[in-house]
C-alpha cells in the first residue's frame, strides 16, 4: 500500500508549535481530528472541531492524565493491519476505528531536568502514553504515518502520505523514543542513583553537520551534538563568517576553547593552538597585548593556527590576528569593528560562543578502542597556590609561584609528555607529545631560543622562567635540562620513587620546586 489517504488523525503534543496550522490543514481535507487534554483545548480555541480521546475510547482521562491513550481502541486503531481479514473483523467486533496519522511529541523530560526541577516533577515528565503510541504507529508504518517532529508537519498537511514518507517517519520516530529512553535511563543512573559508571551507558547524539571528510580526505565524518539541552561550546557557537568547519577545525577549536576557558575569571588571555596542542599562551593588560605575547612564543607554528580568547574581541586584537593566516578564531563575542576587519578574510572562520565553559564542570569523556570504549570523567582538576607543597630548600618567589601555576594550567592541555616554560604570564617554550620527558624539555627550550632569535630578544624567555611537567620527573635529567634552559622554579606532581634524587638536583641548582600531588596526562 503506497499512497494512504488520511481519514482520522490523532494529535497529542507537548510542544504546540505549528499544531494549530496542521490541524487547520487536515480539517480542510475533511480529516477527523482526535486529541487529548491540552492539545484539544488549543485546537478548539482556534475554532477546530476536535473529538476527545475519551470519546474514542469510552473511558475518561484519569489519574491526573497518566491514563488516557493506553487503550485497545487507540492501539487497535494503530496496529491493525489493513486488508487483514482477522484484524478487520476484530476492529468491527470491538468498534475500533482505524487511525491513519499520529502526531506526537513527548513530555519535556530533558528540559525539566535542565531547569533543576525536583524529583517528583521530573518523574511526572516521563511520558508513557506518547512513546507507546509512537511505537505502535511506527510498527504499522505500512498503513500509519507517525510524525514526531514539527518540522515534518508540512509533509502530511496535504491529507495523504506515501510509503516512502511513512518509512522515514517510522525511522525518525524510533530514534526519538530511543533518545528519550536513553535520557531517562541516564538520569536514573547518574543523577538519581549516583552511579558514575552504570552497567549500561546510553549515548544519544543528534547530527548537526555532515563534514567534508575526517582527519584525512579518505575518512568520512560528521559533527554530532548531545540530544536535549546542551551548554555552550564549539558545537553551539555562532559562526559569523567563513566556510564550514572541518573535522580538524572542530577538534582544534575545542582544544583552544578548553584552554582559554581555564582563564575565564583571569586577565585578558589569548591561546594559539596547532594540531590540538597550544603553541603560544599569554595573559596581558589587554587582549591585544596578550595575543602579541602568545604569538611571539612560536611565530612559525601560529601560521594557520586556531586562536581562542577569553574576552570579547576588539579592533586592536583583530588587526593583530589578521596579520597572518588563521584558520579559526573563537571568542565569547566581538565588537562590530572586529567583525568588519575579519570580514575581509573570507577563509577565516569566526566563532562566537556567548560564554566560556566552566573548566571545573563535571562530565564524561569517551574514546573508542578495538572492541569497546574507554570512558572516564573529565580532567577538571584545578590546582591553586594553597595546594602546592614546597619540597626544596629555596622557597619560590611570588612571581615564580604565579608563573608555576600559569605553566601548570597550560601543561594540562598539552599532549604528554608535556613540558611548559612560562614567564610573566606567558609561555616561553612548549614541548609536547614526546616519548620521554627529557626530549620534551629540550624541544621546549630549543623553541624558546628560536623564538628569541626570530623576535630579536637578547635572551630566550626561559631565562628566569618557571617550568611545568604534566607528570613527575622519573629522573633528574629532565629537570637538569630545564636548569640548562634557565628555569629557576619547577612545578610537577611528584610521586616518583626517585623524588629525593630530583629534589637534591633542584637544591644543588638553587631551584625552587613545588609538588601538586596531581598529574595531567593528555593522550
Amino acid at each position: 500500500m503506497d499512497q494512504v489517504k488520511i481519514t482520522r488523525a490523532l494529535l497529542s503534543v507537548s510542544d504546540k508549535t505549528g499544531i494549530v496550522e496542521l490541524g487547520q490543514a487536515l480539517a480542510a481535507h475533511g480529516i477527523e481530528l482526535v486529541s487529548t487534554g491540552g492539545t484539544a483545548q488549543v485546537l478548539r480555541a482556534a475554532g477546530l472541531e476536535v473529538r476527545d480521546i475519551s470519546d474514542l475510547t469510552g473511558f475518561p482521562e484519569m489519574m491526573d492524565g497518566r491514563v488516557k491513550t493506553l487503550h485497545p481502541k487507540v492501539h487497535g486503531g494503530l496496529l491493525a493491519i489493513r486488508g487483514n481479514e482477522d484484524h478487520e473483523a476484530s476492529m468491527a467486533d470491538h468498534a475500533i476505528a482505524p487511525i491513519d496519522l499520529v502526531v506526537v511529541n513527548l513530555y519535556p523530560f530533558a528540559e525539566t531536568v535542565a531547569r533543576g526541577a525536583n524529583r517528583d516533577t521530573i518523574i511526572e515528565n516521563i511520558d508513557i502514553g506518547g512513546p507507546s503510541m509512537v511505537r505502535s504507529a511506527a510498527k504499522n508504518h505500512d498503513s500509519v504515518a507517525i510524525v514526531t517532529d514539527p518540522a515534518d508537519y508540512a509533509l502530511v498537511s496535504g491529507g495523504s502520505t506515501t510509503l516512502e514518507q511513512r518509512r522515514k517517519f517510522a525511522a525518525k520516530a524510533y530514534s526519538a523514543t530511543a533518545t528519550y529512553d536513553a535520557m531517562i535511563a541516564s538520569w536514573f543512573a547518574l543523577a538519581d542513583q549516583g552511579e558514575a559508571f552504570p552497567e549500561t551507558i546510553h549515548l544519544s547524539l543528534k547530527r548537526g553537520q555532515a563534514l567534508r571528510y575526517g582527519e584525512n580526505p579518505h575518512q568520512q565524518a560528521a559533527f554530532y551534538s548531545h540530544a536535549g539541552p546542551v551548554s555552550s561550546g564549539i558545537g553551539q557557537a555562532r559562526q559569523v563568517q567563513g566556510k564550514a568547519l572541518s573535522y580538524n577545525n572542530y577538534n582544534d577549536a575545542d582544544a583552544a576553547l578548553e584552554l582559554a576557558s581555564e582563564f575565564r575569571d583571569g586577565p585578558p588571555t589569548a591561546v594559539i593552538v596547532k594540531h590540538a596542542n597550544p603553541c603560544g599562551v599569554a595573559s596581558g593588560a589587554s587582549l591585544a597585548e596578550a595575543y602579541a605575547a602568545a604569538f611571539a612564543c612560536d611565530t612559525v607554528s601560529a601560521f594557520g593556527g586556531i586562536i581562542a580568547v577569553n574576552r570579547p574581541l576588539d579592533r586592536a586584537t583583530a588587526e593583530a590576528i589578521t596579520g597572518i593566516f588563521t584558520e579559526v578564531v573563537v571568542a565569547p563575542d566581538a565588537d562590530e569593528e572586529a567583525i568588519a576587519l575579519f570580514a575581509a578574510k573570507k577563509n577565516l572562520r569566526l566563532l562566537l560562543t556567548g560564554d566560556l565553559p566552566n573548566p571545573a564542570r563535571p562530565g564524561m569523556m569517551a574514546k573508542s578502542i578495538t572492541g569497546g570504549w574507554l570512558v572516564q570523567s573529565r580532567d577538571n582538576g584545578i590546582i591553586t597556590g594553597a595546594d602546592l607543597k614546597v619540597v626544596t630548600k629555596r622557597q619560590p618567589t611570588q612571581q615564580e609561584l604565579a608563573d608555576c601555576l600559569f605553566a601548570w594550567t597550560v601543561a594540562k592541555h598539552v599532549k604528554s609528555n608535556a613540558i611548559v616554560y612560562a614567564k610573566d604570564g606567558s609561555t616561553a617554550g612548549i614541548g609536547a607529545g614526546q616519548m620521554n620527558r627529557l626530549e620534551s624539555a629540550r624541544i621546549a627550550a630549543w623553541k624558546a631560543k628560536d623564538a628569541a632569535e626570530k623576535v630579536g630578544w637578547s635572551t630566550p624567555r626561559t631565562i628566569g622562567s618557571a617550568v611545568a611537567s604534566d607528570a613527575f620527573f622519573p629522573f633528574a635529567d629532565g629537570l637538569l635540562a630545564a636548569v640548562e634552559a634557565g628555569a629557576t622554579a619547577v612545578i610537577q606532581p611528584g610521586g616518583s620513587i626517585r623524588d629525593e634524587d630530583v629534589i637534591a638536583a633542584a637544591d644543588e641548582a638553587g631551584l625552587a620546586m613545588v609538588f601538586t600531588g596531581m598529574r595531567h596526562f593528555r593522550h
